[in-house]
Order: structure tokens, then C-alpha cells, then sequence
């Protein structure tokens, strides 16, 4: 049986995402939009409460976070951040002058998580990059019923029950195929020099 072409859903989180951007920014894609809007919205908003806002100026603030990332979708460099490191530093900045605007005494601008990111070095970089790239090529070798499944959970960001419904399957026999999907390609992985 030949192998199948890579789908969307197939491609890297990052890189989807990275394409997603890509086409709002040249043809105002509203589906490439509606992706992201749909994945990145609801941890916006729960990111938004950990930063301290009450649940009407998370969703407020979630929501200038992805008009925002339409508008300027031009603006976004894949070789400066990854696509949700550029959308949460938004939403800090966001986030920040919100609290400037109110001047509620509860955030410390001397909070940590307040702090800009410290830029990645380029060797862990490296590391991270030639990592992924490994973890992408050994997934390719799994039974297609242990990939199929792993594809879902992390890819489609389904949980265990929504796969096992979606496929078909018991609850346990879903979560032992991706158990040993893990285990196989944790072996594969360290056996690697």
C-alpha cells in the first residue's frame, strides 16, 4: 500500500501555523484565520487570567489579541519567534497596557512572567530543531493504527476519549496504542547516536 500523502493535520504544529500566518497575511485568508482564532483563543483568554484580568477582560483581551494577529499578520518573521511566541508576547504587551489604562495595583510590573522572554541561544536552538526533525522522521516508522492515533492527539489536539470515539475504539486500547507509540519512539530516539 502506498504511503499517503501528508495532510495538513500531518504537518508540524509550528509549521501549520507558520503557513496559517502566511496566508492572512497575503490573501487575508479568513479560514487560515479561523484556525488560529479556534486554537489560540481560548488559552489567550486562560493566559489572561493567570496575568490576573476577570473573565470579561480576558475575552476582551483575547479577542485584541487575534484582531490584532489579523491585522499585522504581515509583521510576523517565522525566523524571530514561532507563531505562538509572537501571539502571547502580544497578549503580555496587551495585557500590560490594560493594567496601565485601569492602574490596578494587583500586577507587579517586576513579575517575572511580565519580563520579556530571554532570546533562545542558537545551540539549544539547534538542539530543538534537529530534535523535532528526528521525533518527525521515527514517527514515520510507527504501525500506521499507533500513528494514526498519536497524529490525533497531538496534532488534532483531541483527548483520549474524543479519539477513541472518533475511531471507533475502547478508551483503553487508545490510550495503550499511544502508550506504545511513546515507548517505541522514546526507544528509537535513544538508541540514535
Amino acid at each position: 500500500m502506498p504511503p499517503k500523502a501528508a495532510s495538513s493535520s500531518e504537518l508540524s504544529q509550528r509549521k501549520l501555523f507558520a503557513e496559517h500566518m502566511a496566508r492572512i497575511a497575503e490573501n487575508r485568508c479568513r479560514t487560515s484565520f479561523a484556525e488560529l482564532f479556534e486554537f489560540f483563543a481560548p488559552r489567550l483568554n486562560s493566559y489572561m487570567r493567570q496575568l490576573g484580568a476577570d473573565p470579561a477582560e480576558a475575552e476582551e483581551l483575547a479577542q485584541e489579541v487575534m484582531i490584532t494577529l489579523w491585522r499585522k499578520a504581515d509583521q510576523y518573521d517565522p525566523a524571530k519567534a514561532s507563531v505562538s511566541t509572537w501571539i502571547f508576547r502580544i497578549a503580555r504587551n496587551r495585557r500590560i497596557d490594560a493594567h496601565r489604562r485601569t492602574r490596578r495595583p494587583e500586577l507587579d510590573p517586576d513579575e517575572p512572567m511580565l519580563r520579556p522572554p530571554e532570546p533562545e541561544q542558537p545551540d539549544i536552538t539547534l538542539d530543538r530543531v534537529q530534535m523535532e526533525e528526528r521525533v518527525r522522521a521515527q514517527m514515520e516508522t510507527l504501525p500506521p493504527e499507533q500513528l494514526e492515533l498519536l497524529r490525533a492527539a497531538f496534532y488534532q489536539g483531541l483527548s483520549h476519549s474524543e479519539i477513541a470515539k472518533a475511531f471507533n475504539l475502547p478508551l483503553g486500547t487508545v490510550k495503550s496504542r499511544i502508550r506504545l507509540a511513546f515507548s517505541r519512539l522514546r526507544g528509537q530516539i535513544e538508541e540514535e547516536p
